[in-house]
C-alpha cells in the first residue's frame, strides 16, 4: 500500500517523468488564495521477519511474544505420508531445546498445513495426522513439562505463499505450503 502511494505521489510531484508534451504550464496560484492543510493519516501494519534456513525447510517468524517456527512437511514426512522421518526427530529436537529454552510454558500450538493438491476433506485429515505426529513425537522431547501441546490440521485453508501464480502451479510454493508450525510464548 505504501509502495502504491509513494509511487503515485512521485508520479505527481515529479513532472521530470512526463514527456513535455504532456505538461503544461501551471498557473500560479493568487496571493490571496486559502486552503484546508490536512494530515495524511495511513494505517501502521507490523512488519513480521522471517528467518529462514539456507535450505528453505525451516524458518522463525516473530511477532510480540509469539514465535512460530515452521518445518516444510518434505523434511517431516513421505509424501502423502504421516509418519516421521529420521531427519524429522533431529529436527524436532532442536525445536524442542528452543522451546524449552526460550518458551514461556503454556500453550504450544501443533498447526499442520498442506498444500492445495488432492481433496479439501483429504488435506484437512492428512495436516491433523501429521500435526498429531509432530504433537506426540514433541511430548517426548520437551524437558519443560509446563506445555500444553495443542495439535490442529488446517488443510490447505492457510497457504504460506501462493500455490498458483499467473494461472501455473509453483512447485516451490507448494513445498514451502507443505508444514507443520510450532507456535510458542516467549519469556520476557
Amino acid at each position: 500500500m505504501f509502495r502504491s502511494l509513494s509511487v503515485a505521489l512521485a508520479l505527481v510531484l515529479s513532472p521530470s517523468v512526463l514527456s513535455p508534451s504532456v505538461l503544461s504550464p501551471t498557473p500560479a496560484p493568487p496571493a490571496d488564495a486559502t486552503g484546508p492543510v490536512e494530515d495524511l493519516v495511513l494505517p501502521v501494519e507490523d512488519i513480521i521477519g522471517e528467518v529462514e534456513s539456507l535450505d528453505g525447510t525451516e524458518s522463525e517468524t516473530k511477532l510480540g511474544k509469539q514465535v512460530t517456527v515452521a518445518l516444510t512437511s518434505d523434511v517431516l514426512f513421505a509424501v502423502d505420508k504421516w509418519v516421521l522421518t529420521a531427519e524429522a526427530r533431529k529436527r524436532l529436537q532442536e525445536v524442542a531445546r528452543k522451546i524449552d529454552a526460550e518458551g514461556a510454558g503454556g500453550v504450544v500450538k501443533v498447526e499442520g498445513h498442506t498444500d492445495d493438491q488432492g481433496t479439501d476433506a483429504y488435506n484437512v485429515t492428512l495436516s491433523q495426522r501429521r500435526a498429531q505426529a509432530v504433537q506426540r513425537a514433541m511430548r517426548g522431547l520437551l524437558t519443560g513439562g509446563d506445555a500444553d501441546l495443542q495439535a490442529k490440521g488446517y488443510g490447505e485453508s492457510r497457504p504460506k505463499v501462493p500455490n498458483i501464480v499467473d494461472g501455473k502451479p509453483v512447485a516451490a510454493n507448494r513445498a514451502k505450503n507443505r508444514r507443520v508450525e510450532l507456535v510458542f510464548t516467549v519469556k520476557q
